[in-house]
C-alpha cells in the first residue's frame, strides 16, 4: 500500500472546492492506486457546511480516501500537506477594479503563503485557483523560505481546456484528438491562446490546427471565446465556472504528478526563469512538458511571430502592473 498523499483544499465548502473533493477522493487526480487524505479548510462561518461535505465524503466510502480532516485556519489545514490547492479567494465586488481585487486578496495569500511555508511538507506542491490567480500565487510564493519557489503555480489549464474544447467542437472531433494547444501569460483577457504547436489526430491522420481550421475563425471567434469564456459563463448561469475550474485543477495536478504519457504540452503558470524574455519571478503561463513525477520544464526554442509577441508583451505588462500594486506584500 502506498503512503497516502495529503491534499489540502481551501474554500472546500464552496462550489469549486465541493466539485474538487469527490473526484480527488475517487482517484481521478493522483491515480487509481494512490491513497489520499483530504485536509479541507474553510472560514469559521462556513464550518457547518464543511462538516456536511465531510459527511458526504464518508458516505461515498471511497477505497482510496484514508482520512478527512477539517480546519478553520490555514496553519492547521496545511499541516504536513503534500499538495495545497488554494481555491478560496475574495470575489470581485460591484464597481471593483482588478487592482482593487488584487489588493483585497493580497493579505489573504500572504497569510496562506506563510502557513504553507511553516506547516506543509517541505516539498509541497501548490496550485492557486482563486483569482487573480497569477498574482495571488506570486504573493504566496513570496513568503517561501523553506519550500521551493518553483513549486508555486497558478492555473491556466482551464483556459487550455477551453481552447481545446472550442477546436474540437469546430471540427466535430473528440477533445482528446486536439493536442499541444497552450496559453501564454496571465489568467485574464490578456492571455494568449497559442495553437502554433497544435495538431489534430483523427481518422488516422495528424494535421496541424492551423491548417485544419479556418484561419479567420482562429484569429477571431476562437481567440475571443477562450479569453472571455469566464464572463460568458457568468452571464449565462449567474455564477462563475465551478466544475470546469475544478476539473482543470485536477488536470493540472494529475499531469504534474503522473505525466501525460506522450510528451504533450500543458499550460502551467509557473515562476519565470527568464525564458522568452519574461521577467524572472513573474508567475506566467508557459507551454510546459512534464519530465517526471512533480517535474516540469518550460518548452524552449519556439519561434514567435511579431503579432503574438506583442500580445505576450501586453500580458507581461499587465502582470508587472499587478506586481507593482502589491509590491509592499512581496
Amino acid at each position: 500500500m502506498k503512503k497516502p498523499i495529503r491534499v489540502a483544499i481551501t474554500g472546500a465548502a464552496g462550489n469549486i472546492g465541493y466539485s474538487l473533493a469527490f473526484p480527488i477522493a475517487s482517484g481521478a487526480m493522483l491515480g487509481p492506486d494512490q491513497p489520499v487524505i483530504l485536509q479541507l479548510v474553510e472560514l469559521p462561518m462556513a464550518m457547518n457546511a464543511l462538516s456536511g461535505v465531510a459527511m458526504e465524503l464518508d458516505d461515498c466510502a471511497y477505497p482510496l480516501l484514508h482520512g478527512i480532516e477539517i480546519a478553520d485556519n490555514a496553519a492547521q489545514g496545511f499541516k504536513d500537506a503534500d499538495v495545497v490547492m488554494l481555491v478560496g479567494a475574495k470575489p470581485r465586488g460591484p464597481g471593483q477594479t482588478r487592482a482593487d481585487l488584487i489588493r483585497d486578496n493580497g493579505p489573504i495569500f500572504t497569510g496562506q503563503g506563510d502557513a504553507i511555508d511553516q506547516n506543509a511538507a517541505q516539498d509541497v506542491k501548490v496550485i492557486v485557483v482563486g483569482n487573480p490567480c497569477n498574482t495571488n500565487a506570486l504573493i504566496a510564493a513570496s513568503r517561501c523560505k523553506r519550500t521551493p519557489r518553483a513549486h508555486y503555480t497558478a492555473m491556466t489549464r482551464l483556459d487550455q481546456n477551453r481552447a481545446v474544447g472550442q477546436i474540437a467542437k469546430k471540427l466535430g472531433v473528440a477533445p482528446a484528438a486536439v493536442r499541444d494547444v497552450f496559453i501564454w501569460g496571465n489568467h485574464s483577457d490578456t492571455m494568449v491562446p497559442d495553437f502554433s504547436l497544435g495538431y489534430v489526430a483523427a481518422a488516422g491522420e495528424k494535421k496541424p490546427v492551423a491548417s485544419a481550421v479556418d484561419a479567420a475563425w482562429l484569429a477571431g471567434d476562437f481567440d475571443k471565446t477562450v479569453r472571455t469564456r469566464g464572463k460568458a459563463i457568468i452571464d449565462a448561469r449567474g455564477k462563475s465556472s465551478a466544475a470546469s475550474a475544478a476539473f482543470a485543477a485536477i488536470d493540472h495536478i494529475h499531469d504534474w504528478f503522473l505525466g501525460t504519457g506522450d510528451n504533450t504540452v500543458v499550460s502551467m503558470a509557473v515562476p519565470s526563469d527568464g525564458s522568452y524574455g519574461i521577467p524572472e519571478g513573474l508567475i506566467y503561463s508557459f507551454p510546459c512538458r512534464i519530465t517526471g513525477p512533480w517535474k516540469y520544464e518550460i518548452v524552449q526554442g519556439l519561434t514567435i511571430d511579431a503579432a503574438t509577441q506583442a500580445r505576450i508583451d501586453n500580458s507581461t505588462k499587465e502582470l508587472l502592473a499587478e506586481r507593482e500594486a502589491v509590491k509592499d506584500l512581496l
